[in-house]
């Protein structure tokens, strides 16, 4: 006990230089996936096969094939074909692709999921294409991803470990490097899971309390459908 409390005091700086680097990553990650996942899905609904087929393709390509695998195409095979990529960004492009697929099937199904009549009743009201997502579709199925997106965040920091094979020094591979200073693995590894262990507890305890606040926002308000008829009804009337 007394030689892990040593070597943690030692080494834990740099670890934690790891760890930022992962948070990092999983944070550009989650956000560039989110916004390509949103725009996929959108794109799946289009009505033109030539749009909605390669999106299709893409989203069966990601989610059929391991991530570890795409990270190496990335970083090691498309520089043979004139694309070469620095570590850092390879591993951003890999995880927010990977991680697109995934949400853009989640914003899928909740879009689908927000009742038809109300789709209707704001085409009835004039509203835009545009107005329809962000007034009546949107905020019904951001709250409905919410939770499955903070799971997928979660998961997205534990897959940072596999950029350590591009070699990013995120948490993992800096910990390689103490391993291999030191050639006590079971110290080291059981700091790495205590340091993974608290990062995921205090995500999923913020998402929690961020789904909760949202939540207690929508039952506080008025509801999404009706606030939007009551908007469009004094706009006529003025």
């Amino acid at each position: 006990m007394l030689d892990f409390l040593a070597e943690a005091g030692e080494y834990l700086p740099f670890l934690l230089r790891g760890a930022l680097v992962t948070i990092e990553l999983s944070l550009v990650a989650m956000a560039l996936g989110t916004v390509t996942g949103f725009f996929i899905a959108l794109g799946r609904r289009a009505k033109t096969r030539l749009l909605r087929w390669p999106l299709n393709v893409f989203v069966e390509i990601m989610r059929d094939t391991p991530l570890i695998v795409q990270l190496l195409i990335i970083y090691f095979t498309l520089p043979r074909w004139g694309l070469t990529l620095g570590a850092f960004p390879a591993a951003i492009v890999g995880l927010s692709f990977n991680l697109a697929a995934y949400v853009s099937e989640v914003f899928r199904s909740t879009i689908n999921a927000v009742d038809r009549g109300q789709r209707e009743a704001a085409i009835s009201l004039g509203m835009s294409g545009v107005q329809l997502y962000r007034r009546v579709i949107m905020p019904q199925a951001g709250l409905a991803a919410l939770p499955i997106l903070g799971g997928y965040f979660i998961a997205l920091l534990k897959d940072c470990a596999l950029v350590s094979f591009i070699s990013v020094n995120e948490l993992l591979r800096n910990a390689s490097i103490v391993i291999s200073d030191t050639f006590d693995g079971g110290n080291i590894y059981l700091l790495v899971a205590i340091i993974y262990f608290i990062m995921s507890f205090a995500s999923s305890r913020l998402i929690l309390h961020l789904e909760n606040r949202l939540a207690h926002s929508r039952r506080s308000g008025p509801d999404t459908m009706s606030g939007t008829v009551l908007t469009m009804e004094k706009e006529a009337i003025r």
